[in-house]
């Protein structure tokens, strides 16, 4: 019980800062479509999904895989923010970057402060470790509409750009053609990416 509570909670403070920097960034770059729809703000109540927020990270943690939750995406016009393309990309990455900052500093205060010793704030420390990175890997895939698409829009010649378009386009069944199709291939190099970032900035090997 105390682990699911650390896990939501965890879950509710990393995914308002991601969701709330893509508005935070978008607003900054001219576009007020995330603050008319109130979604401007470290609420959490305005990003939360039930599913994607609070269920399917306790299914993957009871299941023993790194936990990953996403939120209700923050709307934005990318023909409105200055810098057009690379400014719509600058959005996009903004959220996952904020993920792996957050894995950063509390990972290495966890390690040079704290010490991850099994402790119970060893394991919150190590659970909030976990699951950000989990959030920039994920997230930084170049499916759409997954944030590191944007950063693909804005390199990638225009036949590669049509293609995205169309799988955007799809709406929930690109993204579940991706889910069931697509990510279980790269299920284990995530696992891994995660397993890797993880030891790279605690010092601690992820079992």
């Amino acid at each position: 019980m105390i682990e699911l509570i650390i896990i939501i909670g965890g879950i509710l403070l990393s995914i308002t800062i991601h969701e709330a920097v893509h508005a935070f960034t978008s607003h900054w770059l001219g576009d007020d479509t995330a603050m008319r729809l109130g979604r401007l703000t470290l609420n959490p109540l305005a990003h939360i999904d039930p599913f994607s927020t609070i269920l399917l990270p306790l299914v993957l943690v009871a299941l023993n895989f790194p936990p990953f939750a996403a939120a209700k995406p923050v709307p934005f016009n990318p023909s409105r923010v200055r810098g057009g393309e690379y400014g719509a990309a600058l959005v996009g990455v903004a959220g996952p970057l904020s993920n792996l900052l957050i894995a950063v500093l509390v990972g290495l205060w966890g390690r040079y402060f704290i010490g991850f010793d099994g402790g119970v704030v060893s394991d919150i420390l190590g659970l909030l470790v976990q699951l950000n990175l989990a959030l920039f890997v994920f997230n930084m895939i170049p499916w759409p509409p997954l944030d590191g698409s944007r950063l693909l829009y804005a390199f990638a010649p225009d036949g590669l750009r049509r293609i995205m378009s169309q799988i955007e386009s799809l709406g929930l069944a690109g993204i579940g053609v991706f889910m069931f199709a697509i990510f279980p291939l790269l299920s284990l190099t995530f696992v891994r990416a995660v397993e890797v970032s993880y030891e790279l900035i605690t010092g601690v090997h992820l079992l």
